[in-house]
């Protein structure tokens, strides 16, 4: 397992729900504080700061920290779990699923159940069993021995996925990709530009709690106040059974993507521009995507003060918001060299032309 690689277990294995992302904070931690000062801000965004050639101007660099998953907020007089999510779930996804409850006492493995089918009316079966229907078993048999286990209300539920190389070479699976992957990606951003010049200082944000309103960009924006940003995060793949292609026609191993538009915005133009003629002149694969039902955490940070020149880039991924989601490294490779060649073009001349 290479550099990379390890990279990605430890951060997709990490555990961090919406509003409990102390672990894969820490992990972060841990590899951006060589070379950079590290922040934080009062709601647990991380910020690693990395100067350059001028101290303006000042680039934003965000990847959220957060993954979907759940949260107890019941133990029955059976010991079953009742639990609300956080982020967006499809319920199709969630049944027959293995989760852990990360407890004041250590790990409880559990699995996600419902009313089983031989039990069901055949209008009943036909149905898409709702979330509110659903529980964790943990194997307890009453409310007591539940919570003799270490589980309280209010714990966090973590989907259950290692990370784990498929039989494709440079194909890998796992859980959290949405958005580790961007937190792997801002890491090596960092890693690398400290061996190469650029000529601005680097605002490296892990956000907090975008899986439920981007709300750790809204507040670690302010901290950082950028002239520019480039959020990473991850891109619906749509090279699967039943997507049609004017659904989504990104592809894996195709190259990286530039998002021109989502449901909470739309792109600074100048800077998208740049991204494109900067892709041309490395000879990066790129794709275009447009994504009407979802959003990033750019929908915080292009509206800060009087605007911030926003771009988001993405790694196209299979099956996100689920238990596991597949990428190819090809696509995170040649993401990797693209965010590194645009950082290095936006000198404060180059900035002060995105606005105009």
């Amino acid at each position: 397992m290479d550099h990379t690689e390890e990279l990605f277990r430890q951060l997709t294995e990490a555990s961090g729900v919406p509003g409990y992302e102390q672990q894969v904070r820490a992990i972060m931690r841990g590899y951006l504080e060589p070379g950079s000062r590290i922040e934080q801000d009062k709601l647990g965004s991380i910020i690693a700061v990395k100067s350059g050639e001028a101290s303006e101007p000042r680039v934003m660099l965000a990847a959220h920290l957060d993954e979907i998953g759940f949260m107890v907020t019941q133990i029955s007089e059976e010991g079953f779990l009742r639990f609300v999510p956080l982020g967006g779930w499809w319920d199709q996804v969630m049944l027959a699923q293995r989760v852990v409850i990360k407890t004041a006492a250590g790990d409880v493995h559990g699995v996600i159940g419902a009313k089983p089918p031989h039990l069901l009316s055949p209008d009943e079966a036909k149905k898409l069993v709702e979330k509110r229907d659903m529980y964790i078993d943990i194997g307890a048999s009453s409310a007591e021995q539940a919570r003799s286990s270490g589980v309280r209300l209010g714990d966090p539920v973590i989907p259950v996925c290692p990370f784990t190389p498929l039989s494709v070479p440079q194909v890998y699976m796992g859980k959290a990709w949405d958005d580790r992957l961007g937190c792997a990606l801002m890491v090596q951003a960092v890693e690398r530009l400290a061996r190469e010049s650029h000529p601005n200082t680097l605002y490296a944000v892990g956000t907090v709690q975008e899986e439920v309103g981007s709300r750790g960009a809204k507040t670690s924006v302010y901290d950082v106040n950028p002239d520019v940003a480039i959020i990473l995060d991850v891109d619906i793949a749509g090279d699967v059974p039943g997507i049609k292609p004017e659904e989504s026609s990104i592809k894996l191993a195709k190259g990286p993507t530039v998002l021109l538009y989502d449901a909470r915005m739309i792109p600074n133009l100048a800077l998208r521009d740049l991204v494109i003629s900067t892709a041309d002149e490395e000879h990066i694969p790129l794709q275009f995507s447009a994504m009407p039902g979802g959003a990033t955490d750019g929908a915080m940070v292009h509206i800060h003060n009087a605007g911030v020149p926003t771009v988001v880039i993405g790694i196209p991924t299979r099956h996100i918001h689920s238990h596991a989601s597949i990428i190819h490294r090809a696509d995170y490779e040649h993401a990797l060299q693209l965010v590194v060649s645009l950082i290095q073009r936006l000198d404060g001349a180059t900035v002060r032309r995105l606005a105009q």
